[in-house]
């Protein structure tokens, strides 16, 4: 793999919109040092509104200032996570971040100790029009705020708890070697997290197994490590939910985001109604590879005879665009910006994040981090970073701070409404059979992997806290058990497992964010919605869409998706798209 210093400049970000340099983080940082104990000096006297307002402005001022400089430091660390100096810069920040939460640990407290008249009488105050949400929120909230004492020791433990992330993310991305895998000449490849996809998509089934059994056997090999960090991570969660009079970590979780926990269950209950569909779409790959039994390192092998799509970044991103084209020639024009000014790191090197990922803060383009391959699926992974980015970009330009970020209930739904639309068009311009059975088979590919899959980490994600909530063990054994059972379930008796599959939970990093992974089945569920509404040219499907990009969380993100004719409350949607899907089955069906 290549070194960083080996990568073109311009397949490179540039973060130093962030800061200019190393030396102009740590003169930012330490003059937002010296003037963050300003904050210290409105506590006890929120009640006055004319201090109110300058406390309010001065922590988000602070706030945005902490966005530049974590960025510019975990930008850093994530292109080099063996770089100290980065790592180092890093460790300062949140150390001062820590700090800060200490000083300005009151200002929540003291609003929600406010009557209710007057939380509502600062709702309709022009003065504080841009902080309308926050008041509502702190309304919606007073039962689950602490006493000020309270909250300033939960802050001062910020800098003592929360490591199980970064623990996780340096063994995985830093301390674990793959080595080599064989395929079925015996000959050797070079295997790394990066590579597993193309791997995985090979036509030789013997180099398909070994990157299945490498991937989650390697992990294996450390999972008593992995186990307990993950315990100790669901332990916080579960204990400050407690702490913080929630019924279950969960609960904290979609309260905290205004989501539903009747979309949750509903999910649940839909995908489990819906399982034919995976496995429906088993037996047509096992008919199409012409397989006795098809085995789990087989869900993502090729079906069709095309030949193997390779493309260059710029072909990419000349290809994204046409699909995209149907958003308008605005949301064109900001991924030839996002080319130009360098928001995207392209190409996996020595050290760097797997995977991929975008960021951003208020007051700053976003970034995309990616690690390129150039087949199929690093087009889609691309345009689904691109869909986060232009989702923050809308929201940053038409909000202000207070209310420019969306929870991440809503973060997947613009990504994969890119890829919905990039799916569409190739389709459309499909010349032959088997390049349409190509195409299908890649849509009912990440059905599985987004919808079904990421419901089923959840169920598990779901399991493990509620395990811990009812004073049970989490053990190496119970969660590697539970793991299989769902996996059994989820995939059926027809297809076979390898021993390996115990250990998939211990790779997936997802977990370290407390029920996120649901997110992506709700996500691709509204996506799929709203690119059908917007590929039948609905009268104001576009315009709405723009509308929901540009919201921040200007409103519930179950309201903002019902603003778009995605009600995720009700069944009518989650059948509708699953017929959908089943249409997909139907259409493959007959082409194999």
């Amino acid at each position: 793999m290549k070194k960083r210093s080996e990568i073109e400049e311009k397949y490179k970000w540039d973060i130093t919109k962030f800061c200019k340099s190393d030396d102009d983080f740590y003169k930012r940082m330490k003059k937002l040092s010296s003037k963050m104990k300003e904050i210290k000096k409105f506590e006890g006297k929120l009640d006055d509104d004319d201090m109110l307002f300058e406390c309010l402005e001065k922590s988000y001022a602070f706030e945005k200032e902490f966005g530049f400089l974590t960025l510019y430091s975990e930008l850093s660390k994530r292109v080099d996570n063996a770089d100290i100096k980065a790592n180092v810069m890093c460790e300062k920040l949140t150390n001062l971040q820590t700090l800060y939460l200490t000083y300005s640990a009151y200002i929540e407290v003291e609003i929600a100790s406010f009557s209710d008249e007057k939380l509502k009488a600062l709702q309709k105050n022009k003065r504080f029009k841009n902080y309308s949400r926050l008041f509502n929120s702190i309304r919606r909230d007073k039962k689950h705020i602490l006493s000020k004492k309270e909250e300033l020791l939960i802050s001062k433990l910020g800098n003592f708890l929360g490591g199980f992330t970064d623990n996780f993310d340096k063994f995985a991305d830093v301390d674990l070697d793959f080595g080599e895998i064989e395929d079925k000449f015996k000959n050797k490849h070079p295997f790394n997290q990066s590579n597993f996809s193309v791997y995985a998509e090979s036509d030789d089934r013997t180099l398909r197994k070994n990157a299945y059994k490498r991937m989650n056997g390697k992990f294996g090999e450390f999972i008593n490590f992995i186990s307990n960090n993950y315990a100790s991570d669901v332990k916080e969660v579960c204990t400050f939910a407690k702490i913080r009079n929630y019924k279950s970590a969960l609960a904290k979780k979609i309260y905290g985001e205004e989501a539903s926990e009747k979309a949750y269950y509903m999910l649940l209950k839909k995908v489990r109604e819906n399982i034919k569909i995976l496995q429906d779409f088993y037996e047509i790959k096992r008919k199409a590879l012409n397989l006795d039994r098809v085995a789990i390192y087989d869900t993502f092998a090729p079906i069709s005879k095309m030949p193997k799509q390779k493309f260059t970044y710029e072909e990419a991103i000349e290809l994204i665009k046409k699909a995209l084209s149907v958003l308008g020639d605005d949301y064109v024009t900001l991924i030839d910006k996002a080319v130009k000014e360098r928001w995207i790191d392209v190409y996996p090197n020595l050290n760097k994040d797997s995977g991929a990922f975008s960021w951003g803060c208020y007051g700053a383009t976003p970034v995309v981090l990616c690690n390129f391959e150039g087949n199929l699926s690093s087009v889609f992974t691309l345009a689904h970073e691109l869909g986060h980015a232009m989702h923050s970009y809308y929201s940053n330009t038409h909000q202000p701070i207070q209310t420019a970020g969306y929870v991440i209930f809503v973060a997947e739904v613009a990504s994969i409404t890119n890829e919905m639309l990039l799916l569409d068009y190739l389709l459309k311009n499909a010349k032959i059979d088997e390049e349409k059975k190509y195409y299908y088979d890649y849509f009912l590919t990440e059905v599985r992997s987004t919808i079904f899959r990421q419901t089923m980490f959840s169920e598990f994600e779901e399991w493990a806290h509620a395990t811990y909530e009812k004073g049970e063990a989490l053990t190496r054994e119970s969660m590697c058990n539970k793991y299989k059972e769902l996996n059994d379930f989820y995939h059926g008796d027809k297809v076979e497992q390898i021993d390996e599959m115990q250990y998939e939970w211990a790779r997936i990093p997802h977990f370290y964010s407390h029920f996120y992974v649901y997110k992506y089945a709700t996500g691709m569920i509204s996506a799929i919605n709203i690119a059908r509404n917007i590929l039948k040219k609905t009268e104001g499907a576009v315009e709405q869409y723009k509308k929901f990009l540009s919201s921040g969380s200007t409103a519930s993100p179950i309201t903002l998706l019902k603003r778009c004719g995605c009600d995720l409350e009700s069944e009518e949607i989650y059948d509708d798209v699953f017929s959908y899907c089943k249409d997909y089955v139907k259409n493959m069906e007959k082409l194999v």
